[in-house]
């Protein structure tokens, strides 16, 4: 007798987008693109776009919707897109949640991402050959940002270990630093010199090559806009959303932990470890709760972000760490 375990990202199948409602979606827009295409949804890319605008925009268009891995469930419903697409961090392109027009200037091809430090050879490798190698799936991962709200989005991409895969790092890395671009002249964030430009993220070898750790190129079934991070970003959905890097061009592995930007900031507020815990509150506000966007609901904070059962054994030992902020 199979007996199945549910997992604690599961999300009941009537929750999830079907994927045929993403390819009579392709179906329609294709035969009414020369109205669809009037613009941009409250400055989201992709929303509202004709395959054709969305393929001049970004020429990853035709590889999305990608099939969905059904390993990757929640059990809340996905926030809406306009929502997720619209209500956004960024600071480079500002410190308010409603950057996503500013964020259309930023160019994303050619988009070059660097593989260094401790790997068997470095090189760079154009986004769209990446995306070549890469085999591309749908997860639906929750979403806690340190500030108490949180989100539930379909995103499309690659698990990390597949690019550990390529980039073959050698058996002295202990960490990946990664950052994302970096052009003043578009992203007026970056003008503001009291920040350390570029945005800089870090991850454990181990934490990289967990199963849950998504490399993101698209979300809700299309290339990812730029305000959520346009053509790569990460999640690791057990940690708080700032350690979720956007818009990478960056990954350099290495023996040393890297210092993170928000660590670098205040890091007193916020820990290069970064795990969801409500029983650790920010020094400004608790995290026993958080609000979903596009409700007006909040609900209790869980350990993890939910995700603890597959990810707490990663920090067995490591007591004396500041794990959770």
């Amino acid at each position: 007798m199979r007996i199945i375990r549910k997992k604690g990202w599961e999300l009941p199948e009537r929750l999830v987008t079907d994927e045929t409602v993403f390819l009579n979606r392709r179906r329609f827009m294709q035969g009414a693109g020369a109205v669809a295409g009037a613009g941009l949804v409250g400055g989201g890319l992709g929303a509202g776009l004709s395959d054709m605008a969305m393929a001049a925009q970004d020429p990853s268009a035709g590889l999305y919707p990608v099939p969905r891995n059904p390993e990757y469930k929640v059990s809340r419903p996905i926030t809406p897109e306009e929502t997720a697409t619209t209500y956004n961090n960024f600071y480079e392109f500002g410190s308010h949640k409603r950057i996503s027009s500013a964020a259309q200037a930023l160019p994303i091809r050619p988009w070059e991402i660097a593989i260094q430090g401790e790997v068997e050879k470095p090189f760079k490798i154009g986004i769209d050959e990446l995306l070549k190698k890469m085999p591309l799936e749908e997860r639906v991962y929750r979403l806690r940002c340190v500030e108490a709200w949180s989100m539930v989005i379909p995103w499309s991409g690659f698990p990390m270990k597949a690019l550990l895969d390529l980039a073959k790092p050698l058996g002295k890395a202990k960490y990946v630093k990664m950052q994302t671009f970096m052009n003043a002249d578009v992203a007026r964030g970056q003008r503001q010199h009291w920040y350390p430009w570029p945005y800089t993220e870090g991850l454990t070898i181990k934490e990289a090559a967990h199963d849950l750790t998504f490399m993101v190129t698209g979300m809700y079934g299309k290339p990812v806009p730029r305000q959520n991070g346009a053509p790569l970003r990460l999640a690791v959905p057990w940690k708080y959303g700032f350690k979720s890097v956007k818009s990478i061009v960056l990954f350099e592995f290495t023996d040393q932990r890297p210092t993170t930007f928000w660590e670098e900031i205040a890091p007193s507020e916020y820990g290069f470890w970064a795990n969801v815990n409500p029983d650790v509150p920010h020094p400004r506000w608790s995290q026993e709760t958080e609000e979903v966007i596009g409700t007006d609901k909040r609900i209790p904070t869980q350990i993890y972000n939910g995700y603890g059962d597959y990810v707490a054994d990663l920090y067995k030992g490591m007591e004396g760490e500041r794990l959770f902020m």
